[in-house]
């Protein structure tokens, strides 16, 4: 991978103004990350055994790290601990039982709900003792099957107290996708809710849970249902167990459910990641250094003290609402915020800062995605100055790239700094981010900044070597891998080896393609299926993305390859403009290509620009670029179990057929 991208110098930095900002959050005190990350690669398990003291741990470890242990080492061998401990027990028994632990605030049902600590180990404990009637041991898998409530969260730390292993399923996923998954880890115990709220519609889990056990040949032994008012339920006699008479009776009777001691190495949870197919990849997340690297990045990363509120709007479904809207905000001791609506259409484009201003939100963490969708729906920011977000220090976001324009708009709109990070489900938190709570370093906007410290990031080439500065290559981390990373699949070492260890041997293989710059700081271009090939050029479809969301009628798009007889494949850029456009559409279409063209170059062979009313999405926001390809080549394809609306890729087929774009097409 030697072509090269735009250089470095060619991105736009952060101005001063930003610059002041990120002074001012850390009272004008120089960074300290520099020193930090040269303690870390210093003394590894030093640094480590270091923040591990922020832990409460039943039994100390043998070993910081035990290079022999597992794949590639593990983390705190010997130590033993629990989550669910150090996420509620303790902070009630330190005096804070009072302070708010979970803030519900779901504006498509109009509810709203604060759980304090002491609350919710009260919930937990008494939903724990339900699982514990069922059988559920330690080491047993629990399977998660919940919108976005309350109970979703109690489900996964009842399921921790006992030592369990849960294993969350996104809410809605269809009754194949759901067998396939329940095959694969085995559940003792599905915990299930009669259905989730999308705006204008619901969405009924329980029939999708019944033919999904139907299909599976591993089936559970019981599930735990929790009816929501909007979609009542038959109870399966022998199998299903009312959720809330259940839980209710054993929080009246006050049953006691002691945490269990596990092994720090032991299995907290699997995590299935998005979009998988055939046989699904579950990725393993253990304990003990799941609880260190989380605890340490709320106060060096995000900037967050024990007590404020912090908002992560994702889904607990995803890794974001495993790491940090459940664990990693619990565990510190901060306030979370578990929001059940969308960024637009709940009611409106201000939903987002209604709840800032009432919530007194400190650091806000979502995609790009949704701040896209809100600047689509709103592009003066007219609805920001009806709100008070005078709280607000710091908006971070992940989950895919976060174009130049998106981050400017958030910066000008927001007045605070935006500041985009990387990780990914195998990760578990940032692989590379801007540490505001080390002191906030200059932003480059198109870069996450700098590895954090655990993470040696290097740039190769196809062939393992390393590549200058500025040159496109494969992102890799050498290993270890630090605490929170995955040190396995679930009963797949193998297929963990093939999957991430062995193309480049000593490393982690992140499938990420990007550069690092003079000063370290990262860009993250694509993932490497996403580099196309043209007339021998290897170029990254994220740098056009770039370019085409600078123009200012277009409020998201996504750039893929397609095939072509004569260049091998050809770049093809799909548009979605911002709500009020009045423009002729093929004269924005023909500014794109120009924009492409005069800032990558003619190499691009950028020609194609579509107009469309959407792009076809996960529920977690991430655009199905793969399978846009597949349907523009004739290929065939499988519907994305995590696609938000079907309808979406039928749109984008009739598209490519009326402009006679793409092999299947032409």
């Amino acid at each position: 991978m030697r072509g090269r991208s735009r250089t470095g110098e060619e991105r736009p930095v952060g101005n001063d103004i930003e610059w002041r900002k990120c002074r001012a959050m850390t009272n004008g005190e120089a960074s300290r990350y520099h020193a930090v990350y040269s303690e870390w690669k210093t003394d590894p398990e030093g640094f480590w055994a270091e923040q591990a003291r922020g832990i409460d741990w039943f039994r100390p470890w043998d070993r910081v790290f035990d290079p022999a242990a597992g794949v590639y080492g593990r983390w705190f061998a010997g130590a033993e601990c629990n989550t669910c401990h150090n996420s509620v027990d303790r902070h009630v028994a330190n005096g804070r039982g009072d302070q708010p632990a979970i803030i519900y605030d779901s504006p498509i049902t109009g509810k709203k709900r604060t759980i304090t600590y002491a609350e919710l180990k009260r919930e937990v404990e008494a939903l724990a003792a339900v699982l514990r009637d069922q059988g559920v041991e330690k080491g047993d898998r629990v399977l998660i099957y919940m919108p976005m409530i309350p109970e979703a969260a109690f489900a996964m730390l009842a399921t921790a107290r006992l030592g369990a292993v849960h294993s969350v399923v996104f809410g809605g996923f269809a009754a194949h996708e759901l067998a396939t998954r329940i095959d694969d880890c085995h559940p003792k115990v599905v915990i299930a809710a009669s259905c989730g709220i999308e705006p204008n519609r619901q969405v009924p889990y329980k029939p999708m849970l019944d033919a999904a056990i139907e299909m599976a040949e591993n089936k559970p032994a019981k599930c735990v249902v929790l009816e929501r008012e909007e979609h009542p339920y038959e109870l399966e006699p022998g199998r299903d167990v009312d959720y809330a008479a259940a839980v209710w009776a054993h929080m009246e009777a006050g049953t006691e459910v002691p945490c269990v001691p596990v092994a720090a190495t032991d299995p907290l949870y699997i995590l299935y990641t998005s979009g998988t197919t055939g046989q699904p990849k579950g990725v393993v997340r253990d304990n003990g250094g799941h609880m260190v690297a989380l605890n340490w990045s709320m106060d060096a990363l995000y900037g967050v003290k024990p007590g404020e509120v912090f908002w992560a709007a994702s889904d607990v479904g995803w890794v974001v609402g495993h790491s940090y809207i459940v664990y990693g905000p619990l565990v510190y001791g901060a306030t979370t915020i578990l929001f059940e609506g969308k960024p637009v259409g709940t009611p409106d484009a201000g939903t987002f800062w209604r709840v800032i201003e009432e919530h007194k939100v400190a650091a806000l963490f979502t995609a790009p995605t949704a701040f896209r969708a809100i600047k689509k729906e709103d592009p003066a920011g007219d609805f920001i100055p009806r709100y008070d977000l005078s709280s607000l220090r710091s908006l971070f976001l992940a989950g895919e790239r976060a174009d130049p324009d998106t981050v400017k708009w958030a910066q000008q709109k927001l007045g605070v700094p935006v500041i985009d990070h990387w990780w990914q489900t195998e990760t578990g938190w940032a692989i590379a981010g801007n540490p505001v709570g080390l002191g906030a370093l200059p932003i480059k906007i198109g870069s996450p900044t700098v590895a954090m410290p655990g993470y040696d990031v290097q740039i190769l080439d196809d062939e393992g070597h390393p590549v200058p500065a500025g040159t496109l290559g494969n992102i890799v981390v050498k290993l270890p891998l630090p605490p929170s990373c995955l040190p396995t699949l679930w009963n797949a070492d193998e297929r963990f080896r093939s999957a991430y260890l062995d193309e480049f041997p000593g490393y982690y293989k992140t499938a990420d393609a990007g550069y690092m710059d003079e000063d370290g700081y990262l860009f993250i271009m694509s993932r490497t299926d996403d580099i196309i090939n043209v007339a021998g050029h290897r170029l990254s479809t994220g740098a056009m993305e770039e370019v085409i969301a600078a123009h200012p009628d277009v409020a998201e798009c996504a750039v893929i390859g397609i095939a072509d007889s004569l260049k091998g494949q050809l770049p093809a850029g799909f548009l979605v403009l911002n709500s009020g456009v009045d423009r002729p559409v093929e004269e924005i279409e023909k500014e794109v290509v120009k924009l492409v063209r005069d800032e990558i170059g003619p190499v691009a062979a950028f020609k194609i620009a579509l107009a469309v009313k959407r792009l076809p999405k996960t529920r977690s926001g991430k655009i199905l670029r793969g399978t846009m390809q597949k349907i523009a080549d004739g290929q065939e394809w499988k519907m994305p179990a995590t696609i938000d609306d079907p309808a979406i890729l039928d749109e984008i087929g009739e598209v490519l057929r009326r402009r006679k774009v793409g092999q299947g097409f032409i």
